[in-house]
C-alpha cells in the first residue's frame, strides 16, 4: 500500500494559481531606503531654493538680473555631465562615484550654507551640480543591478520615481518653511547630515560589481557630448531669461546642437565609444527617453504655470504656493507607489499611455481656472490626479529605458534616462514661460486677467504635448520586441 499523498505547503502555480509576487529580501531593502534617501535629496536640491532667490539675492548682495545664476549654474553642471558621468560609473564602479558624489555634496552643501559672497555661493551650487550628475546615475544603476528585471525592479523603480517627483515638492514646501522660520542657508545645510549619514553607511550596505576590463574612457565623445548638453542648457536657460531670439541665446543653443549632432559620428568610429551607437538606435532607448522627456517637460513647467497662477493671479504668498503643491506631491507618491504594479500587469506601453491621457486630461481641465478664490478647489483636484498619471509615465519611461541591457552598461542607461530628466526640468520653463508672456504681450495686459490668459494658453499647450508624447510612444513602442532598433 503506498503512503499516502501530501499536500505541498507552497502548491505550484497553476493558470488559476499565479506564482506568489516576489519579495525583498532584508539586505534589498536596506540598499533600498538608502538609495531612495539620497535620491529624494537630490531632488529636493533642485527646488528648495526657488521661493528662497529674492532672500538669498538680498542677504548676499546679488543682483537681480543675477539671480538666475543660482538655478543655472546647478542646473549646467547636473545636465552637462551627467551622462559622462553615468559611463564613468561603469568604468571605475557605482559604488565608488555615489559614495564619492555623496561627500561632494555634503561638502559643497556646507560650503553653499556658510557662503558670504555671491561668487562662493555659485561655486557650491556648480560643486553641487557635479554632485548630483554623479550620484543619479550611479544611485539608479546601482538600483537596478542590486534588483534584476521583473517586479522588484519595477517596485523600486516606481517608488524612486515617486520619491524623486515628491522631493521636487518637497523641495519648495520645505524651502519656504527654513527660510521664514529660520534662515535660507537651511536650505543647503539641511543635506549635510543626510549626506554624512549615507557616507557612512554606503560601504557596509551596497554591493557593487567590477567590471571585467576597463576600456579607455572615450575622451572626443565625452568633450562633444558635455560641451553640447552645457551649450543647450545654458541657451534655454538664457531663453527664459533674455528671449529665444537674443545672440547669446541663439549662438549656444545651434552650437550645442551642432556639437550633439557631431557626437553621434564621433560615436560611430570610436574603438570604445561613450555611448554605442547600437544602444542609441535601441526603440526602447529612444521612445522610453522621449517619453521621459516630455513627462519632466510638462509636469515642472505646469508647476511654473501654476505658481504663476496662485501668486499673480490669487495673491497667494511662497508659502502658501508651496503647500498647495502638496497635493501634487501626494498624488505622485500614489502614482510611483502604483507604478511598479501597473507596468508588471500591463506592461510599460499600457502605462506610459494610461498615464499621459490621465495626465493631459486633468491639465487641460485647468484651462477653466478663474480669478476667484474658490477655483483652487479644481486646481488641488486636477493637480491629484495629473500627479498620479505623471507617475506612471515616469515610472514606465524609467523601467522601458533601462530594460534589455546587461548590468555593464546600467550606469550607461541610467545616465542617458537622467540627462533626460534634468533637461526635461531645464527645458519646460522657458519653452512654458515664452508662450504664456507672448499671449500677455499680445493682449498688453500685464494684470491678473491677462496672467490668468497666458497661463491658460500655455497649459492648453502643456496638455496637447503630453497626449501627443503618450500617443506617440504608444504607437512606436508597439509589440514588437525592444531590442530592436526603432
Amino acid at each position: 500500500m503506498s503512503a499516502p499523498s501530501r499536500t505541498p505547503s507552497h502548491p505550484a502555480p497553476t493558470a488559476d494559481r499565479p506564482a506568489p509576487a516576489a519579495r525583498m529580501t532584508g539586505r534589498q531593502k536596506l540598499v533600498l531606503t538608502l538609495l531612495l534617501g539620497a535620491q529624494f535629496m537630490i531632488a529636493v536640491d533642485f527646488s528648495i531654493l526657488n521661493v528662497a532667490l529674492p532672500v538669498v539675492g538680498e542677504g548676499l548682495g546679488f543682483a537681480l538680473r543675477d539671480l538666475q545664476w543660482i538655478a543655472t549654474a546647478f542646473a549646467l553642471a547636473a545636465a552637462g555631465f551627467t551622462l559622462l558621468f553615468g559611463r564613468v560609473a561603469d568604468l571605475v564602479g557605482r559604488k565608488r562615484l555615489f559614495i564619492g558624489g555623496m561627500a561632494v555634496l555634503g561638502l559643497s552643501s556646507a560650503l553653499g550654507g556658510l557662503a558670504t559672497s555671491p561668487e562662493v555661493l555659485l561655486t557650491a551650487r556648480v560643486l553641487q551640480g557635479l554632485a548630483t550628475a554623479a550620484v543619479t546615475p550611479a544611485g539608479l544603476a546601482l538600483m537596478t543591478t542590486a534588483f534584476k528585471e521583473g517586479p522588484l525592479r519595477e517596485r523600486a523603480l516606481g517608488l524612486n520615481g515617486a520619491l524623486m517627483s515628491a522631493g521636487f515638492t518637497a523641495g519648495a514646501i520645505l524651502g519656504g518653511l527654513l527660510t521664514d522660520l529660520l534662515s535660507w542657508r537651511w536650505a543647503f545645510l539641511v543635506n549635510v547630515p543626510v549626506a554624512a549619514l549615507v557616507v557612512a553607511l554606503a560601504p557596509a550596505v551596497i554591493t557593487d560589481s567590477h567590471p571585467t576590463e576597463r576600456p579607455r574612457l572615450d575622451i572626443p565623445g565625452a568633450a562633444t557630448v558635455t560641451g553640447g548638453l552645457l551649450l543647450l542648457v545654458y541657451g534655454l536657460t538664457q531663453a527664459g531669461a533674455t528671449g529665444w531670439t537674443t545672440p547669446t541665446t541663439l549662438a549656444a543653443l545651434l552650437t550645442g546642437l551642432a556639437l550633439l549632432v557631431g557626437f553621434w559620428f564621433v560615436e560611430k568610429r570610436a574603438a570604445a565609444p561613450l555611448v554605442p551607437v547600437r544602444i542609441l538606435k535601441r526603440r526602447s532607448v529612444i521612445w522610453g527617453n522621449t517619453t521621459g522627456l516630455i513627462a519632466f517637460v510638462t509636469e515642472t513647467s505646469l508647476v511654473f504655470l501654476l505658481t504663476l497662477y496662485l501668486q499673480e493671479v490669487l495673491g497667494y504668498s511662497p508659502l502658501a504656493t508651496g503647500l498647495a503643491f502638496g497635493v501634487l506631491g501626494i498624488g505622485t507618491v500614489i502614482g510611483g507607489t502604483l507604478g511598479g504594479r501597473v507596468v508588471g500587469r500591463y506592461g510599460t506601453r499600457a502605462t506610459i499611455v494610461t498615464g499621459g491621457v490621465v495626465q493631459a486630461l486633468a491639465t487641460l481641465s485647468l484651462v477653466g481656472l478663474g480669478t476667484s478664490g474658490a477655483w483652487i478647489r479644481l486646481l488641488l483636484a486636477a493637480t491629484f490626479i495629473g500627479g498620479i498619471g505623471n507617475m506612471l509615465m515616469i515610472v514606465g519611461f524609467m523601467v522601458t529605458a533601462t530594460s534589455g541591457l546587461p548590468d555593464d552598461e546600467q550606469g550607461l542607461a541610467t545616465g542617458l534616462a537622467t540627462m533626460t530628466q534634468q533637461v526635461g526640468i531645464t527645458l519646460g520653463i522657458p519653452v512654458m514661460s515664452a508662450i504664456a508672456t507672448a499671449r500677455v504681450t499680445a493682449l498688453g495686459d500685464p494684470g491678473p486677467e491677462g496672467v490668468l490668459s497666458g497661463v491658460s494658453v500655455a497649459i492648453l499647450a502643456n496638455s496637447a504635448l503630453v497626449l501627443a508624447g503618450a500617443l506617440l510612444a504608444g504607437t512606436f513602442l508597439g509589440r514588437r520586441p525592444t531590442d530592436q532598433p526603432a
